[in-house]
């Protein structure tokens, strides 16, 4: 299992990966069309001064995704998190090690919060973001204006 940039070679894994576990393990029911981010990850990601990372898998399967958004100096977003259900607990260590990756990205960029939306039926992300250090806050308290697609989202931040 390598961590690496999304490079576009992988696009339609990625594309593919997220959509089935946004709908079928999530039920969250998101199109593409409702997600412009994953049509153009570069522009969205990485040509912001952002960041997308992949989980490989031995086969050159793409198992995992996790994304940073870059809103201003002192603000990142945590986007498009996915590890495939087969991939996911300690002992593959995959979300760790996707997250560790984020994290340190952030560090480095010298920003000072981490800001996600996760769907309110996604109860097994919840207990994983309160874990490692965010707290749940309302709607109203999100600093930022950015695009999520899923409405019945819930928002968490983590000084870092």
């Amino acid at each position: 299992m390598k961590i690496e940039s999304y490079t576009p070679k992988y696009r339609n894994q990625v594309i593919a990966l997220i959509l089935y576990l946004q709908n079928y393990d999530n039920k969250v029911n998101l199109s593409l069309e409702e997600q412009p981010d994953m049509a153009n990850i570069t522009t969205h990601y990485l040509s912001n001064n952002g960041g997308f990372w992949l989980a490989i898998n031995d086969q050159d399967m793409v198992v995992g995704t996790i994304g940073l958004m870059v809103e201003n100096s002192q603000y990142g977003i945590l986007k498009k998190f996915f590890v495939h259900q087969d991939y996911r607990g300690t002992a593959a260590g995959v979300s760790h090690d996707l997250f560790a990756t984020l994290i340190a990205t952030a560090t480095q960029k010298r920003l000072q919060h981490i800001l996600l939306d996760t769907p309110a039926a996604c109860h097994r992300a919840h207990h994983f973001y309160r874990k490692n250090g965010f707290t749940e806050i309302t709607r109203t308290a999100v600093p930022l204006t950015y695009d999520y697609p899923d409405r019945d989202s819930l928002f968490f931040v983590r000084d870092l």
